[in-house]
């Protein structure tokens, strides 16, 4: 017997963020895989997949947003259906990695949750990764097979450059560690000057900054604040004040993740910042919104990126060789 090799895409959501998954699936000119899903009365999760899916290339998007550790165990439970139903190849995408955060010990007896994360995939049963800018590039290497390790800079430095390119502007970098980022940025927006701020940040009491000073000069300039994410907002809204104090003509914070725990709304509506541009890696709720944000949709770098991979493509390609 002989049997032509065919390739069958299928796209498959949590409940996390049916929005987006519906977005990347329409663009795919594609529907996600209808399914079941729902709480047993002790709060364990159960799904169900409505189609045959053997000898599938499943995609399983899932971003998780809170109640976290739910939506990730929803998550693995997906991926483990799909793995008993003989999908053929199984990719998950996790818009935002949850636990990233904790990709080190920066104290004794400390875990590394970004890696048991990755350890949990591999086990129940995922073949590789697609994510949106990793919190460290090192948690690619946490995972035992291919991580396409996507970047939202694409999208959000175009929109910053249609709309603020005709002034001077200066990239700027929240820590030290996150400058090989402005690069890119700065590259992307005609070599714009770099700074970044130099802080100390509390070891013994979480998202807490002690000291902002500015590396660099930003006098005058209009400068593109940028960051992976924005959780309780403290980082980032005294980063903004620190570069007001130092001249700058204005601050646009660019972030890929909007965790926006509280109070991350009231300390932006009340920044220094003339606006706050995100995209949706994670679902915003409607009293998340206000004026200053701009949210901007991830789906096409998605859907593209889950193109390339079911294609056999090049993701890399899709960054100017930087991915």
């Amino acid at each position: 017997m002989k049997r032509a090799t065919e390739k069958n895409l299928m796209i498959f959501s949590g409940r996390a963020h049916p929005v987006l998954a519906e977005q990347v699936a329409s663009i795919l000119e594609t529907e996600l895989v209808p399914q079941v899903a729902y709480e047993f009365a002790n709060s364990e999760i159960y799904v169900r997949f409505e189609e045959s899916v053997r000898g599938c290339d499943a995609f399983v998007i899932q971003s998780h947003t809170a109640p976290v550790n739910e939506w990730i165990m929803e998550h693995l439970i997906m991926v483990d259906a799909l793995k008993r139903a003989s999908a053929k190849r199984i990719t998950v995408v996790m818009p935002f990695y949850g636990y990233a955060r904790q990709d080190k010990k920066h104290r004794g007896r400390e875990p590394i949750s970004a890696r048991l994360m990755a350890d949990l995939f591999k086990t129940a049963g995922a073949d590789r990764l697609i994510t949106v800018d990793l919190h460290a590039d090192q948690i690619q290497g946490f995972f035992d097979g291919p991580v396409d390790h996507l970047m939202a800079l694409p999208i959000l430095a175009d929109y910053v450059k249609e709309k603020y390119g005709d002034q001077p502007l200066a990239v700027v970098s929240p820590d030290a560690g996150r400058i090989k980022v402005a690069e890119r940025w700065s590259a992307r927006l005609g070599g714009a000057p770099l700074a970044f701020i130099h802080k100390t940040r509390r070891t013994d009491v979480a998202n807490e900054v002690v000291a902002n000073r500015v590396v660099g000069d930003v006098k005058g300039r209009m400068c593109v604040l940028v960051d992976d994410m924005i959780d309780t907002g403290g980082t980032i809204v005294k980063a903004a004040e620190a570069l007001m104090n130092d001249g700058a003509a204005g601050v646009i914070i660019a972030a890929t993740h909007a965790i926006l725990s509280d109070p991350a709304v009231d300390r932006l509506k009340n920044s220094s910042a003339a606006e706050i541009v995100v995209t949706n890696t994670l679902p915003l709720a409607d009293d998340r919104h206000f004026d200053k944000l701009t949210c901007l949709s991830i789906a096409p770098l998605l859907a593209r990126a889950i193109h390339e991979v079911f294609a056999d493509g090049s993701v890399t390609s899709m960054f100017d060789g930087h991915a």
